[in-house]
């Protein structure tokens, strides 16, 4: 029960509905064990008058009464019941709705290395499924535990009442239950987290080829994917199987312990009643009841120890998570101003899932309001430049200043607010075209959409879409060409106008034509804005303030468009090249 302790602040946080709910069971149950009293009684009246001891306006009475009692006891007990199940349950929802909020929360600040470590299915399945079975365990197992416990105290309390030798003798199979529902419940735990994992990793796989469906039709091998996923789907069955094998132990153990007891009241109450011990026959039907009243809850006893063996489990995995510290913190509360220069002092970096070393010793300085451009083969450290920027990684060796301060130094959520950043590779999310465009600034109007687009050089593009702004895209914007995606991602970046705008070859689906366009139109927007453009045209390039050359991690040319293009060395080679490929 180590993992369900992480759920407490949550218990004290409803405190007062749950000790509400409490109080409710306990009235519901008084009024619930009125029965069989009143119906041992009836029995008791019916005796007498057939024994002649009371006449027949006196047994008409008692019996009206009694039947008068039942009826407004099972209508209390109905409408009890019915506000424990709405007070309890409804915290189970509460804290389902916290739970998951905690979680997606703590997602989001997690570093980027953790999503490289973890499956998107797997991260999926602990904030629903694994969620899912933790509710079951703060509702349902609670309520029905708070129901047997109420129920067992007030019934042992009227049936010791009645025969202390008679209870002694009708819970006698109760510690045989106990050991036993211990025993399976350990085997049900271990079970319930393979089951789990195994959900996760059959989520993971879904997930991902779902995500790839356009691959795996291209290459034409549904089969083969097919093949694997019945091999995972064969994993989990069995699996489940296993589990559902151990579960089936506790209903007809449960039955067999109760059919006992409704046996030992039957012949104990029946020896009792003729040696006297107990005066009259209505008290056996009292027991009866008792027992079959305590039929369900004792069974429950199983599926609740179930329900809390899953929760365990699951909330083992979810605190596996949760207890996962972000590489990146932020290391001041307090907003920062953030000026648009960029200083990189003989900065190193090495990838720690990777150990690629992808900058050595990088010094470049960029003013406010000034353009850089960054060229060189792939691999060679341009995109890390942008992501260090970002703070989506910390250097290993060196400085990044903003300004004047040191970029660990800064308010995180300053710093990412203040910068305008357009991945090399654009995703949208499946809404719609409009809403993705205001993702870099929510309270944006109609018209700063439009303009943001046209600047981008992807109004027309929209306009010719039957729902224009309105469309809803695919997922990842699969229903646009990846020229259309990029551009609308440069348009939710400049919408934005932030001080720092970061371009990570952003222009590679459009054709030159367009580029320029865009070109032209992001030298006006980005006016008095710090902007880094990484690319692997000259095109692209040639209008910066300055150009960097990066080579395996290293800058090997520096300078302006003119002076490169003027000196022996890859820019050069590069230009000359393109030039050539365009004239073709």
């Amino acid at each position: 029960m180590k993992a369900l302790k992480h759920l407490n602040k949550y218990f004290y946080k409803y405190r007062y509905r749950l000790i509400v709910g409490i109080f409710i069971t306990i009235i519901a149950k008084v009024f619930a064990l009125f029965t069989p009293r009143l119906i041992g009684s009836s029995i008791n009246v019916v005796s007498d008058r057939i024994n002649g001891k009371i006449t027949q306006e006196v047994f008409e009475s008692q019996l009206f009464i009694n039947i008068l009692y039942l009826i407004g006891a099972a209508i209390l007990a109905g409408i009890f019941t019915f506000l424990m199940r709405q007070t309890i349950i409804n915290v189970s929802r509460f804290i389902e709705f916290d739970l998951k909020n905690e979680i997606y929360k703590h997602y989001q600040i997690l570093s980027l290395s953790f999503y490289k470590a973890n499956r998107t299915g797997d991260l999926m399945n602990r904030i629903s499924e694994d969620v899912g079975k933790v509710r079951m365990y703060v509702g349902p197992a609670i309520m029905y535990t708070m129901n047997m416990i109420t129920l067992f105290v007030v019934a042992l309390i009227y049936m010791y009442s009645r025969s202390p030798e008679l209870t002694l003798y009708t819970v006698l199979p109760l510690p045989i239950l106990s050991i036993a529902i211990y025993k399976i419940s350990q085997v049900i735990n271990k079970r319930s987290r393979i089951v789990q994992e195994s959900l996760s990793k059959l989520s993971s796989f879904t997930q991902e080829h779902f995500s790839g469906i356009s691959v795996i039709k291209s290459y034409s091998i549904e089969s083969p994917t097919n093949h694997s996923f019945e091999i995972l789907s064969s994993e989990n069955r069995e699996k489940q199987i296993d589990l559902t094998k151990i579960q089936a132990l506790f209903f007809p153990l449960m039955i067999l312990l109760i059919g006992i007891s409704t046996l030992i009241v039957a012949y104990v109450g029946g020896t009792l009643y003729i040696n006297g011990k107990i005066k009259d026959i209505g008290t056996i039907a009292e027991f009866l009841i008792y027992v079959n009243m305590l039929t369900f809850p004792v069974a429950m006893i199983g599926w609740v120890t179930n329900l809390v063996q899953q929760a365990e489990a699951s909330q083992k995995r979810i605190n596996e998570f949760l207890k996962q510290e972000p590489e990146i913190k932020n290391n001041i509360e307090i907003p920062s101003v953030i000026e648009g220069s960029i200083n990189f002092n003989n900065v190193s970096f090495t990838y720690p899932d990777t150990n690629i070393n992808a900058l050595k010793n990088v010094s470049f300085n960029i003013e406010a309001g000034k353009t850089l451009a960054i060229l060189g083969k792939t691999g060679s450290g341009k995109s890390t430049i942008l992501d260090l920027i970002g703070r989506l990684y910390d250097i290993n060796k060196g400085e990044i200043t903003i300004g004047s301060t040191l970029i660990g130094a800064l308010n995180l959520n300053s710093l990412r607010e203040s910068i305008g950043y357009v991945p090399q590779d654009a995703f949208l999310f499946s809404d719609s075209i409009k809403n993705n465009i205001k993702f870099g600034k929510e309270n944006a109007t109609d018209d700063d959409v439009i303009i943001a687009a046209k600047n981008a050089k992807v109004h027309s593009n929209i306009n010719d879409f039957k729902d224009g702004y309105n469309t809803v895209l695919g997922e990842r914007g699969i229903t646009l060409s990846g020229g259309q995606k990029q551009r609308i991602s440069i348009a939710r970046a400049i919408i934005k106008s932030p001080d720092i705008l970061l371009f990570d070859d952003c222009l590679s689906a459009v054709d030159t034509e367009t580029e320029e366009q865009i070109l032209t139109n992001l030298n006006r927007v980005s006016k008095d804005k710090t902007t880094i453009i990484v690319s692997h045209r000259v095109s692209s390039a040639k209008n910066a303030d300055h150009i960097i050359v990066l080579d395996e991690g290293r800058i090997i040319q520096t300078g302006t468009h003119a002076s490169l293009t003027e000196t022996e060395g890859y820019y050069k080679d590069l230009c000359i090249k393109q030039r050539s490929e365009k004239e073709i």
